[in-house]
């Protein structure tokens, strides 16, 4: 069942995604801060999902070069319960 789903769907799930080269392919420890590429935030797991994907296809001849999605809805409300605080 997709997040959607779960959360229902006209709720606001916000995901940001974004990506940089990593130190070394097996860390999450980015070598340049400055050289992050922020992607954009997204209203849903479905539409962030995609530009993810775009990102990875074009980077894809670079093993040090990832792409993340934070599900910033989380971080927001941890709680769940739809209040923030």
């Amino acid at each position: 069942m997709s997040e959607e789903n779960k959360s229902g769907e006209n709720q606001q799930l916000l995901h940001l995604v974004f990506g940089g080269e990593l130190e070394d392919p097996a860390t999450v420890s980015f070598r340049d801060l400055d050289e992050l590429d922020i992607v954009g935030i997204y209203p849903n797991y479905n539409t962030a999902l995609a530009a993810w994907k775009a990102k990875a296809q074009q980077t894809v001849d670079n093993a040090h070069m990832r792409y993340f999605i934070v599900h910033m809805h989380r971080l927001l409300d941890p709680d769940g319960d739809g209040t923030f605080g």
